[in-house]
């Protein structure tokens, strides 16, 4: 009985907001109106089109305009309401991005049906949220000013990391990959994530504050070179997520990763005075895997030397890392094993400034990426990287920003944006 009624009454006022809109003639202009192309139209009387409401189908008479020259026509009335070139109003246009953000297009073609009543097939879903997608990252690019008035926390992290999400075929053409055959099934998405951690808990862990994170990602590069007269193009939305944040304003700055060279490259370009912390656990389990290459996949003894190594990380005495490391590559005659000890002693040796954890901890620093590596699960695996999936790069990064838009609190402002860009038209 509630499902009828809601739907007697959903159609009754569809009925009552298309009578009002159809009677109110004003979107005629006269005779002719200018094209886009640059001639005249003229007027070729009232066309009626019918879109999906939030209330249910609506029948809506426009004015039309036809261009003899360009032999294309238009109701300027459309862009009024949002559906230009769309079958789907602006409620349910927004109803769409945000299941889309959230679940795979055909769960949200239902969810749409269950909860408000609508029927959109899973494709429309599809091909709706990758419009609106696009305009969500245009968006991000455009607005990435901060409140001046808004308050920062006195420590504020940044932390960057990158995950692989599985392409279609004709994506992946020409790519190194990790396959037996040297192929590729994935690309990667880099991931920027900012927060802040005033708070700590029992054993005096800096705990990240409720609701002060926010994501910004993409399929795009962080290469650069000396002689690139721009950075890449995932550097920019660093600068644009950390300026967003007010990273520039707070007291101190911490950059976190796991060591990756390019995300040193960054921070060093855009955040110099900024604190460098390696992720511990990232360096513990370097630690780890060459225990693993030294001693076998399942030793005891293997473990034993690993913990070992783990506390001489927590106490901050690398010196007696690489040692242990060394006596390992001198002892040990077959190449392969060597190769891997020498990695990892270059790995300390390069990160060793941004290893001092009993310093970080001392000034009630984060030394650990779990809010990052959390990020690259909620943002982009709950959805992009479920059984079955395999996108474009266009759909992924539509995706991407629109789920990004949600979960950091930026898509009421870009939908109020939207939308008055709509009334200035």
């Amino acid at each position: 009985m509630e499902t009828a009624a809601r739907r007697c009454a959903l159609a009754v006022a569809a009925r009552a907001v298309a009578h009002r809109i159809n009677a109110d003639h004003t979107d005629h202009a006269g005779p002719t109106v200018p094209c886009r192309c640059g001639n005249t139209a003229h007027y070729a009387g009232r066309k009626e089109k019918t879109i999906l409401t939030a209330l249910g189908e609506m029948r809506l008479e426009r004015a039309y305009y036809h261009c003899d020259a360009c032999r294309s026509g238009f109701c300027p009335r459309d862009r009024v309401l949002g559906v230009e070139g769309a079958s789907l109003s602006p409620a349910v246009t927004r109803m769409v991005g945000t299941v889309a953000a959230m679940v795979s297009f055909a769960e949200g073609s239902e969810l749409l049906g269950d909860l408000a009543g609508l029927t959109v097939n899973a494709k429309q879903v599809e091909r709706t949220a990758e419009a609106l997608g696009i305009e969500t990252a245009e968006d991000e690019r455009q607005h990435v000013v901060s409140a001046e008035d808004a308050e920062i926390a006195p420590t504020m992290y940044l932390g960057m990391d990158g995950t692989g999400v599985p392409m279609r075929k004709e994506e992946l053409e020409g790519r190194p990959g990790k396959q037996a055959d040297g192929s590729s099934k994935t690309r990667e998405v880099k991931l920027c994530t900012v927060w802040s951690a005033e708070g700590c808990d029992e054993e005096g862990v800096p705990v990240r504050d409720e609701g002060s994170v926010s994501y910004s990602a993409a399929i795009e590069s962080a290469a650069m070179r000396d002689t690139d007269e721009t950075c890449s193009a995932f550097a920019r939305r660093v600068e644009r997520e950390a300026r967003r944040r007010g990273v520039d304003r707070a007291k101190r700055r911490a950059v976190l990763g796991d060591g990756a060279p390019w995300i040193w490259n960054i921070a060093g370009e855009y955040f110099p005075d900024a604190i460098q912390i390696v992720d511990r656990f990232h360096a513990k389990a370097h630690l780890s895997g060459v225990a693993k290459v030294i001693y076998g996949a399942t030793s005891d003894l293997g473990d034993a030397w690993a913990k070992a190594r783990h506390d001489e990380l927590d106490a901050g005495k690398l010196h007696k890392i690489v040692a242990a490391l060394a006596g390992h590559y001198r002892s040990c005659t077959e190449a392969s094993k060597r190769d891997e000890v020498r990695k990892c002693i270059g790995y300390i040796w390069v990160n060793r400034r941004r290893m001092r954890y009993p310093d970080f901890r001392a000034q009630g620093l984060c030394t650990s990426t779990a809010v990052v590596e959390a990020g690259c699960k909620v943002a982009i695996g709950t959805r992009l990287k479920r059984a079955g999936m395999h996108w474009t790069i266009r759909g992924a990064n539509a995706i991407i920003a629109l789920r990004c838009s949600k979960l950091s609190g930026r898509f009421e402002d870009f939908w109020e944006r939207r939308a008055q860009s709509l009334v200035a038209s």
